[in-house]
Order: structure tokens, then C-alpha cells, then sequence
């Protein structure tokens, strides 16, 4: 087997298990918390908010401190692009998503305001650890505002799937299944980034590309397929509204949650992480322009139909032609 066909391989797999981890990893955690009491709305708020993150958080994580920053960063920024211009625009395609849902306007206001921000902390080529901690912060600022507006009002978009934990289903049944996929779980997310920064690091050396394209295509497209899946799932039922909040909010729990979190890791030990200058020729910037049309689409109250959805998708192969043809020429 070519060396490229088997880490094309072992990247594959490895997103996969990741995936599967980090939702074995949600379902033990989630049966455990209710096993001993804790609130639903606290275990939506922590435990399934983090648990959603988790396979981008642990890749993320792990490729900074293995030395491919480029990967983290490419990761964080090419799921957010993602996110918005593929996991929106292909369910608009099938089904017209509202965006006039409550709490959605404030939530694209601090999306944009993290797109900003971590494009600001990026300006000096480094996220320290310092600057990691900032991010982080701001997740636990953002889960206590989630938390006030889930007392007050739980028909709010971006804490409706958070806080439906009691309509969670296959949650293990006993304590032995609970700790299986609890350690499932554990064991899985670490393997799983191992192969992905083994397999994108050597998809990369072998085109001669570098670590982020790998990140802010294969990889970040890899990691969105759940919120896709959900999205498309909730089009064909014609219940699309839900995913512009979902998104949003996924697109925050990057920036504040897998950054953060992946600055304070790399920080402590690999003095930070590195962001190379070709992040800020193309891909910064379309994630801050994917950021400000959602911004403007959901203030202008305009749904998001088949044209919009085709507008996105064609935005979004645009990007990556022209990232693969810069890259390859």
C-alpha cells in the first residue's frame, strides 16, 4: 500500500473513531451524572456542551503538543467555515430555515465577537498560554449566560438541544455499561487524534501542502459531519430552524471551548501555538466574512432558502479550490 493511501487510511479511521469516541464518551458521562442526581439542565450545560466539542478538542489538543499547530488551527477555523457555508447551505437547499428563532441575534453577535477575537489574539503568529486562558474563561462567561436564559426561557434555540437530556436515548442502562462507555470513551478520543495528526501530518508531507489545508479541509469537514447529519436529518423533517442556532452555537464552543482550551494545553507544554502566516491570506478571513453574513442574515430576518443554501455551497467549494490550487500550484 502507497504511503499516502495509508495515512489517507489512518486518517479516515482515525475520524472516525474519534467520532464514536466522543459519543460513547456523552452517553457515559450523561447516564452517570443522572445516576447520581445531578440536574439535567447542568448536565446539558456541561457535560453534553463539552462532550459535543470533545473530538475537536482532543484532536486540537493533541496536534499542538505533538508539534502540528497547523492542524489545531486549521481544525478550529475550517469547522467554523464549515459550519456555516456546508452544514447551513446543504439543508437550505432541502428546506427553508428560518432565522428568526429567540436568542439568535445575540448569539451571532458573540460568534462574530469570538471570530474577531481569535483573530486579534492570532495577530502576533501565537496563541499563548495566556491567551488560551482567555478563551477558556469565556466558555464558562458563556455557559452562565446559557444558563440564566434556560431558566428564563427554554425555548431558546441555543440551550433547546442542551437541555434535552431527559429525551436522550441509548444512554447505558446499568453501572457496568455506564463505566464500558465511559472508558470506551477515554480510550477512543486519544487514539483516534493520534492517527489523524499521524495521517494528516503525512497527507501533508506527501503532497507537499501544509498541515492546515489538511486541517481546514479533510479534517475540519470530518469533524462537522455530526452537526451535518443532524441538520440534514431536521431539513427532511422540516425542522431546519433549529440548526442556525445549533451552528452558532457549535461555532462559539470552537472558538472559546477547543481554543481555549487547546492554547492553555499547548501553552504549558509547547510554549503556545504557533499560527502560520498563510492562515491570515485566505482562511481568517473567510471565516470572519462566514461569520458576518450569518450576522447580517439573521438581523435582516431573511430566511435562508434554496437560492441562499446554493450560495453558500458554491462559496464553499470556491474556498476550497482556490485553498487546494494555492497550495498545489
Amino acid at each position: 500500500m502507497s504511503a499516502i493511501l495509508l495515512d489517507a487510511l489512518l486518517l479516515g479511521v482515525g475520524i472516525i473513531i474519534i467520532l464514536f469516541g466522543g459519543d460513547y464518551l456523552v452517553r457515559g458521562a450523561v447516564a452517570l451524572a443522572r445516576a447520581t442526581g445531578v440536574p439535567s439542565l447542568l448536565i446539558g450545560l456541561t457535560i453534553v456542551a463539552f462532550g459535543t466539542s470533545a473530538p475537536e478538542m482532543v484532536v486540537s489538543v493533541f496536534a499542538a503538543i505533538a508539534g502540528a499547530p497547523d492542524l489545531a488551527v486549521g481544525n478550529i477555523v475550517g469547522s467554523n467555515i464549515a459550519n456555516i457555508l456546508l452544514v447551513l447551505g446543504l439543508p437550505a437547499v432541502i428546506a427553508a430555515m428560518g432565522t428568526t428563532a429567540k436568542g439568535v441575534r445575540t448569539n451571532a453577535l458573540i460568534a462574530l465577537a469570538a471570530s474577531l477575537l481569535f483573530i486579534g489574539l492570532s495577530w502576533d503568529r501565537q496563541i499563548s498560554f495566556v491567551e488560551g486562558g482567555i478563551l477558556a474563561a469565556l466558555i464558562g462567561v458563556y455557559i452562565l449566560y446559557l444558563a440564566i436564559v434556560a431558566v428564563r426561557s427554554r425555548d431558546n434555540p441555543m440551550v433547546a438541544e442542551l437541555t434535552s437530556v431527559d429525551e436522550m436515548e441509548g444512554l447505558p442502562k446499568s453501572g457496568l455499561t455506564t463505566a464500558l462507555s465511559l472508558l470506551v470513551g477515554l480510550i477512543a478520543l486519544p487514539i483516534g487524534a493520534n492517527l489523524i495528526v499521524e495521517g494528516g501530518s503525512g497527507i501533508a508531507a506527501t503532497l507537499g501542502v501544509s498541515q492546515a489545508v489538511i486541517g481546514l479541509t479533510i479534517l475540519a469537514i470530518g469533524t462537522s459531519l455530526p452537526e451535518l447529519a443532524t441538520s440534514l436529518v431536521a431539513a427532511v423533517r422540516r425542522q431546519a430552524d433549529m440548526a442556525i442556532g445549533n451552528v452558532i452555537g457549535s461555532n462559539i464552543f470552537n472558538i472559546f471551548a477547543v481554543g481555549g482550551i487547546t492554547g492553555v494545553a499547548a501553552g504549558a507544554f509547547a510554549g503556545g501555538v504557533e499560527v502560520d502566516e498563510t492562515f491570515f491570506r485566505l482562511d481568517f478571513w473567510v471565516f470572519l466574512a462566514s461569520a458576518v453574513f450569518i450576522t447580517w442574515l439573521v438581523f435582516s430576518r431573511r430566511p435562508m432558502g434554496r437560492l441562499t443554501g446554493l450560495t453558500l455551497l458554491v462559496g464553499y467549494a470556491a474556498y476550497l479550490g482556490v485553498l487546494v490550487w494555492t497550495n498545489l500550484g
